[in-house]
């Protein structure tokens, strides 16, 4: 299954950190490298109510707190532990940069503290799908009996799980770009890159330095370096990753897969990487009705997490029992209910272009809903893609015009209800506009490709008011 090599362990007692965050990784670092020895200094941009409460609890614990001054280096720092979300530019970096001093994210920080019985970790990263294909992952190797947890950017923390007693046999873990680029040495023993569009570019800068830091999670790969036989950038990555001897590529695809990758057959997910003679064998996995829901993108996230498991050595059994039992987080296609012949679905999560047209793409015809904060995204190639499954189009938030005028242009004959309001009773009103518009076999769904804070104060919220709105609308009958 795979050598697990171990960072030498550092002598921490006395060493100078500044941890630059409060947050739930900020927190938490701090404390372990204080329980280390280490002398800990964590900075903070803001000086809210709930800042200094936090930090009250951090200096009775002997670790000094900076409030509202996130840009200067204190005197004597060896070393950062940053936060994920502090942005590569911030003038902390500059000084750290400029004095020679080592910047860290929490990742990193795990990754340097695992024992010698440390646990291999698989790991997943992509603009889209992270989270279910990780949760996927987990419930496989649950499935074949093995000790495990999904962690990372999701679920249990990572310093919680590389630190806790209870060894684990093997962690699913997802790493977000922001997390990549703060984590230098990570060498994991699989890895998944899912799919790569336009995200989080101010934060990174460019298209080109998001793919670079996705792509740092193949460097040092064991065994598998997974990627997506659609998405022509993640192969890219595969063939720039320093990788170790031995460690092959392994593609995914919804087509039938060819050797050295995982595929679906006749309705049934397969493998042709993982088996003897791949030329002329594959190996039934799992059917894709085992799959909820079924949407092909969830379908490509349920071969990632299948060939991570394979690639540590899962049989078949295992990967079929593992999706079977697994069903996804709230908000990710969900259906939600069924009213007068017309289907309901929240895909609240789907925030971005990439996201939605991956949503879009499961139903046909479609009433949409759509809207919110757009992020600096346009609207039009998802659109184009979209626009003969669309039935109709509700729109609601902030940048809704930059999708109204989308659709004006690519989809001139689709129906468009523009919702002038931003308050949270607008989605009652969108759900109502929705099965106005749909007919009996329609799905109405909401997949808004914006972020949610000018409505909501996130996603969750958003589909929970879709959710409400259904039910309300069921419980009258008036569609």
């Amino acid at each position: 299954m795979g050598i697990v090599e171990v960072t030498e362990q550092l002598d921490w007692n006395g060493r100078n950190v500044t941890v630059a965050g409060l947050g739930v990784s900020g927190i938490p670092a701090a404390r372990v490298l204080r329980g280390l020895g280490a002398r800990v200094t964590v900075v903070n941009d803001g000086d809210d109510e709930r800042s200094r409460a936090q930090a009250a609890e951090l200096e009775a614990e002997g670790i000094t707190v900076r409030l509202g001054d996130g840009a200067t280096l204190p005197a004597g720092t060896e070393l950062i532990v940053t936060t994920p979300g502090w942005r590569p530019d911030k003038p902390l970096f500059t000084a750290a940069a400029e004095a020679g001093v080592e910047v860290w994210g929490d990742v990193e920080l795990a990754w340097r503290l695992r024992g010698a019985d440390a646990a291999p970790w698989l790991a997943v990263t992509g603009t889209n799908g992270k989270t279910t294909t990780v949760r996927m992952l987990a419930s496989i190797l649950e499935a074949a009996g093995l000790r495990t947890a999904a962690v990372g950017n999701i679920g249990v923390s990572l310093l919680d799980a590389v630190l806790g007693e209870e060894p684990y046999d093997v962690l699913a873990v997802e790493l977000s770009s922001y997390q990549l680029h703060w984590a230098p040495s990570v060498r994991v023993h699989s890895a998944a890159v899912l799919n790569l569009a336009p995200d989080h570019l101010d934060w990174h800068g460019s298209m080109e330095a998001y793919a670079a830091d996705k792509g740092r999670i193949y460097e040092g790969n064991q065994v598998a370096c997974v990627y997506n036989v659609a998405d022509k950038a993640t192969e890219d990555l595969v063939r720039e990753a320093d990788v170790e001897e031995g460690c092959r590529a392994i593609g995914f695809t919804l087509g039938t897969p060819g050797p050295s990758e995982l595929g679906v057959v006749e309705g049934i997910l397969v493998d042709r990487a993982f088996v003897e003679n791949r030329q002329k064998n594959a190996q039934e996995l799992a059917e894709v009705a085992d799959v909820q829901p079924p949407a092909p993108h969830n379908i490509a996230n349920a071969l990632a997490a299948a060939a991570l498991a394979r690639a540590f050595g899962v049989d078949a059994k295992a990967v079929r029992d593992g999706l079977k039992a697994f069903r996804p987080d709230p908000h990710r296609i969900e259906l939600v209910e069924e009213v007068q012949g017309v289907t309901y679905v929240d895909d609240s999560k789907a925030t971005n272009t990439h996201a939605a047209e991956a949503s879009l793409a499961a139903y046909d015809p479609i009433v949409w809903i759509a809207g919110g904060l757009a992020k600096g995204a346009t609207f039009d190639e998802l659109v184009q893609k979209s626009a003969k499954r669309l039935r109709g189009a509700v729109l609601i938030g902030a940048d809704r015009a930059l999708v109204r005028e989308a659709l004006a242009r690519h989809a001139p004959e689709v129906p468009v209800v523009d919702l002038d309001r931003t308050d949270t009773g607008a989605m009652s009103e969108a759900v109502r506009e929705a099965a106005r518009l749909a007919r009996p076999g329609d799905t109405v769904l909401l997949a808004p490709a914006c972020a949610s804070m000018d409505m909501y104060t996130n996603y969750n919220k958003r589909g929970e008011a879709f959710a409400d709105a259904v039910r309300a609308l069921a419980a009258t009958g008036d569609a």
